[in-house]
């Protein structure tokens, strides 16, 4: 039998277990098998991982660190990711199920993310002020809040650490990261990196467990000054109630139900391609796939026809071969809701195209098929169900009025695809679609330069891009006078 690995959390800058000892399993989902042993934190562990963060952002060398020396770590931190890429994206494919080459790929550019905050950290500016009082000179200056708690999920765990400590970090802030239950080990071992990097102790700290008590003492601890989160509508709203004990600002991001348009006179070659990528590529497993799919009647059973050939050619498998284009889903529970909710669609009418089940040969591990579901109605309880799996639901337009009102029939508004040649409807789509991400021809693609983020049930805050850097910092307004006249008797008005 393989070893069974043992990970120990990062806090105040050393390496250590559960104050209590206590350990939790984690299962390679490919095959069913434990792979690694993680601790589960204690209230106490948290308490500690938070106080050294307070102390390294109020007392410790980074206090006084200089923009451009903050700069320095982070784009070391860049280089030691691209060197790791390899190793980061086994270990998470190991834990998660997803891709290696996938995986490797995410690693190895998310450096890119903390070589764009490197840059933006001696970035950040004040103004003066055109005061309407004589003899006064106002500026402002943009400080740090403090000690941030980074909640992040197990899908995008990399991409998700990069836009969130990094921009928290170059503003000078200070960080505890609390990883997901589900895949902590890739967290951890970025963490050794963090170390090698030259980041003093507690100015980043790892701490793994379930939301309570870990999550929960996080999010309501009165020395975190910001949460960022990423994850479900449940867990975030228990985070918002946790945050009214620490009056912490609050940023979320929880997933969507993204349409994906398709017009008359789109390409179709290309937007079929895009919709594979976009709902199954990471076996659908992530925030924007783009589930829902609304095809034009004139092309729709054309593009339907390309569409489900070419989903069931898709190579299922071991997510560390090469060969493989598809892999298991992260979590039993995720396997169960899909199972159950691809049930119920066909109760309601719903006609499964291609796939809806597991596949044969896969005694082991946690796989689906890809799954096309012609949907004859909007309101089939499928279509606004979020169900990050590799399960598309296909329902068919005629006009322009009507493909943006099937759209924004949702509770989610985190992304959007629109296929057309014409220029004018592209724009006209992208004003009129509730969402904070908008793909015209293209899919599933980011940058360290562009925010993300959703509308309604989808959250609110972004991320990436330089105005991130402003969300972790609050602005203080200085009032000097530059007079030599002492100031006025208070109690004679003039």
């Amino acid at each position: 039998m393989p070893e069974i690995k043992t990970y120990k959390m990062l806090i105040d800058g050393a390496w250590v277990g559960a104050a209590d000892g206590g350990l939790f399993d984690s299962t390679n989902p490919a095959n069913g098998k434990i792979w690694s042993r993680v601790p589960e934190a204690t209230e106490a562990d948290v308490n500690r991982a938070v106080e050294a963060a307070h102390r390294a952002f109020s007392q410790g060398p980074w206090a006084t660190m200089t923009p451009t020396e903050r700069g320095k770590c982070l784009r070391r931190l860049a280089e030691l990711l691209a060197d790791q890429s390899e190793e980061l994206g086994r270990t998470e494919s190991v834990d998660t199920g997803k891709m290696l080459k996938e995986t490797r790929w995410q690693a190895k550019y998310i450096a890119e993310f903390f070589q764009f905050y490197a840059g933006c950290a001696d970035k950040i500016s004040g103004e003066t002020l055109p005061i309407d009082k004589p003899d006064m000179f106002v500026f402002t200056k943009r400080e740090p809040l403090g000690v941030v708690a980074a909640v992040v999920p197990w899908n995008s765990q990399l991409f998700l650490v990069a836009v969130k400590i990094g921009p928290a970090l170059a503003a000078g802030n200070t960080v505890v990261l609390k990883a997901s239950e589900h895949a902590s080990g890739a967290m951890l071992e970025f963490g050794e990196l963090v170390e090698e990097a030259g980041f003093p102790p507690g100015v980043v700290n790892i701490v793994t467990g379930h939301g309570d008590p870990c999550g929960r003492v996080l999010t309501s601890h009165p020395l975190v000054a910001r949460i960022s989160f990423t994850g479900g509508p449940n867990a975030a709203r228990h985070v918002l109630e946790n945050s009214k004990r620490n009056f912490a600002q609050v940023s979320l991001e929880l997933g969507g139900k993204s349409p994906f348009i398709v017009f008359d006179d789109a390409n179709i070659e290309s937007a079929v391609n895009a919709s594979i990528a976009g709902i199954f590529g990471a076996t659908g497993q992530s925030c924007v796939a783009g589930s829902r799919l609304y095809l034009h009647e004139d092309i729709a059973d054309e593009f339907l026809e390309r569409m489900t050939a070419l989903a069931g050619q898709i190579r299922i498998g071991d997510p560390l071969e090469e060969a493989t284009q598809m892999g298991p889903l992260c979590t039993l529970g995720q396997l169960e809701h899909i199972k159950a909710e691809v049930a119920h669609a066909q109760t309601e009418g719903g006609t499964v195209l291609t796939g809806g089940k597991q596949p044969e040969g896969f005694d082991e591990g946690l796989f689906y098929e890809p799954t096309i579901i012609d949907c004859p109605r909007q309101n089939l309880r499928i279509v606004d169900t979020e169900l990050f799996g590799p399960v598309l639901c296909v329902q068919r337009f005629r006009t322009e009025d009507e493909v943006v009102t099937l759209a924004n029939d949702t509770e989610h508004g985190l992304a959007a695809g629109i296929f057309t040649q014409n220029s004018a409807r592209s724009l006209r789509m992208a004003d009129a679609v509730r969402a904070g991400i908008v793909w015209v021809n293209t899919y599933r693609v980011v940058s360290p330069i562009a925010e993300f983020g959703g509308f309604k049930g989808s959250g609110y805050g972004r991320e990436s891009g330089f105005q991130a850097m402003y969300d972790y910092t609050r602005p203080k307004t200085i009032w000097m006078n530059t007079s030599d006249e002492p100031m006025a008797n208070p109690f004679v008005m003039r």
